[in-house]
């Protein structure tokens, strides 16, 4: 893997949100690639919306399609690299889920035969669309797909994980089969690391797809506890790509901080850009970091009604395209990391992580995992973690670094 760190945008339009993609102008899609290419960024992440794309499980709109692949040309021409999460799915506390598997055709979206070819060919169709375009990286299976397969969604589609498994494989297969060779991955909410009956595991996470993704939000009880400026609010997103790599087989498996951002009120509008600083810092200073993608490039107007408060002012840019003091620290945090690169050193306390799934929520905001980290990390002990069954494991150890293990019990 280069040694360069990504840096990068969710890429949200400053008009008409996703709903754009129902009335697509590409002009404007230019005028927002243009704000981002301004920031010294090099990717996007691109979120078509599976219903208005696949309105019918037969019917993959090839007009829809090519919109797509016009965006993707636009980022081409301002220097953007472009990754496609395919299953949209859930966006900003919306589901869109396609009208064939709901309601009077509800139908389970890991476990129904017809609903599963749907979407292998949804997903190949993209990525055959894109595959000979040279920036583009590759698909992400959806976005945080998991949501849907547990509480607390009031209607989820319950499945088991060896079957949650399975379909991931089919998934990524069908990514792979439309893009032979790309960087293909799937991406799930912290709940996968933090939620005892969440049949999308943490060894899922770690093992499958080119690179592990890690989405990190200081509103899932990190801040609430710990405060704004609280070591665990600040080295939240560096905890779970530590975190992730206690699963993971391949000791230098490159982790994707994919999602995260600054959420009003826990984190005040004037405050964001601290935030954004400590928070980037802190996950340059995890080794294999594949790149950083900040949610999210533009605000949600406030015409669009029903959202989350916290939602209409995530945007690096504002709505009329203007750079606020978050975007300009992540704009300088990528030119540093372009021009000075400094890879960070291994980190050679590792923290003990139970293996098995219905434990996790040890780790959890709380928990004694999460918080003897956050107690090493106040130490300056940079920490890392293992499974317990790798903690005596001297090859594996050795190949990742790691000269120390400790229980949480046994860190003061």
């Amino acid at each position: 893997m280069s040694s360069a760190v990504r840096f990068g945008v969710n890429y949200t339009p400053s008009e008409g949100w996703f709903h754009s993609w129902l009335d697509f102008d590409l002009d404007s899609v230019r005028a927002d690639l243009d704000s981002i290419a301004a920031l010294g960024l090099d990717h996007i992440r691109v979120f078509p919306i599976w219903p208005y794309f696949q309105p019918n499980r037969s019917l993959i709109r090839p007009r829809a399609v090519e919109q797509l692949v016009a965006l993707a040309d636009a980022a081409a021409e301002r220097g953007l690299d472009v990754n496609v999460d395919g299953l949209q799915g859930h966006l900003s506390s919306f589901d869109f889920l396609p009208a064939w598997t709901q309601t009077w055709h509800r139908r389970n979206l890991f476990t129904d035969p017809e609903v599963v070819e749907g979407q292998t060919e949804y997903l190949r169709t993209l990525a055959a669309a894109l595959a000979d375009r040279p920036n583009f990286i590759g698909m992400t299976v959806g976005n945080e797909v998991n949501q849907f397969s547990a509480g607390p969604h009031p209607d989820p589609d319950r499945a088991a994980a060896d079957v949650v498994d399975a379909w991931l494989e089919r998934m990524l297969a069908a990514c792979e089969k439309g893009a032979p060779g790309k960087l293909h991955l799937h991406a799930e909410y912290d709940a996968t690391w933090y939620q005892d009956d969440m049949p999308f595991t943490p060894a899922q996470a770690a093992r499958r797809g080119a690179v592990t993704a890690v989405h990190s939000w200081v509103f899932n009880g990190t801040a609430q506890r710990h405060g704004r400026t609280g070591v665990a609010t600040e080295h939240h997103a560096a905890y779970l790509i530590e975190l992730s790599k206690a699963w993971a087989d391949d000791p230098a498996r490159p982790v994707w901080l994919q999602e995260v951002g600054a959420p009003a009120p826990l984190v005040p509008a004037e405050h964001a850009a601290s935030f954004t600083e400590a928070t980037v810092a802190n996950a340059l200073d995890c080794t294999d970091l594949w790149g950083i993608t900040w949610w999210c490039s533009h605000d949600v107007s406030r015409e669009l009604a029903d959202f989350p408060e916290l939602e209409y002012g995530l945007g690096l840019l504002s709505n009329d395209r203007r750079p606020k003091d978050s975007a300009r620290v992540l704009a300088g945090a990528a030119r540093q990391a372009r021009e000075h690169p400094a890879p960070p050193k291994a980190r050679t306390t590792a923290l003990v992580v139970p293996g098995d799934p219905a434990g996790r929520s040890v780790c959890a905001p709380g928990g004694p995992v999460f918080e003897a980290f956050f107690r090493l990390t106040a130490d300056g002990a940079r920490p890392t973690t293992v499974l317990a069954s790798r903690a005596n494991d001297g090859e594996h150890l050795t190949a990742r670094g790691i000269t120390e293990v400790v229980t949480p019990d046994q860190v003061p």
